[in-house]
């Protein structure tokens, strides 16, 4: 049997922009996730009365990091300034080795600060709505 070429997930990193500047103090990326809907087109002489589909519209999903909230940078964090851009923005998802990016476009939806808690660190989430299609390309 052949070894395994899986990999962990530790290198990657989330970027916003065009050129991206990627954020600090990441601890989970989920990326968007790609599905496509159906049209049923079922009809009176269907074969063996078995509904039929057609593909339609793609949807990319949302993408979101989770990241160390360190609360005496978060004003001038770079999320912040994203949420609170209007309209799509360019983000980045560079793969641990560095030699795959997923890219797309996107709205921000949330930027949500975690619980404050006496023995555990504080976190935030960030949450992108993808817009169009998702590019998943060698750097």
């Amino acid at each position: 049997m052949a070894a395994s070429n899986a990999d962990i997930g530790y290198g990657a990193r989330f970027g916003i922009g065009a050129t991206p500047t990627y954020v600090g103090e990441v601890v989970s990326i989920t990326p968007p996730g790609m599905t496509r809907d159906t049209v049923e087109v079922t009809h009176l002489e269907s074969d063996g009365m078995w509904k039929e589909y057609i593909g339609a519209l793609k949807d990319a999903g949302e993408a979101s990091i989770t990241i160390n909230y360190v609360p005496a940078v978060a004003a001038s964090d770079a999320l912040l300034t994203a949420f609170n851009t209007d309209g799509a923005q360019s983000f980045t998802i560079l793969a641990p080795s560095g030699t795959v990016k997923l890219t797309f476009s996107g709205i921000v939806t949330g930027y949500e600060i975690g619980d404050f808690v006496a023995d555990d660190k504080m976190s935030a989430t960030f949450t992108v709505k993808a817009t169009g299609a998702v590019t998943l390309a060698a750097v």
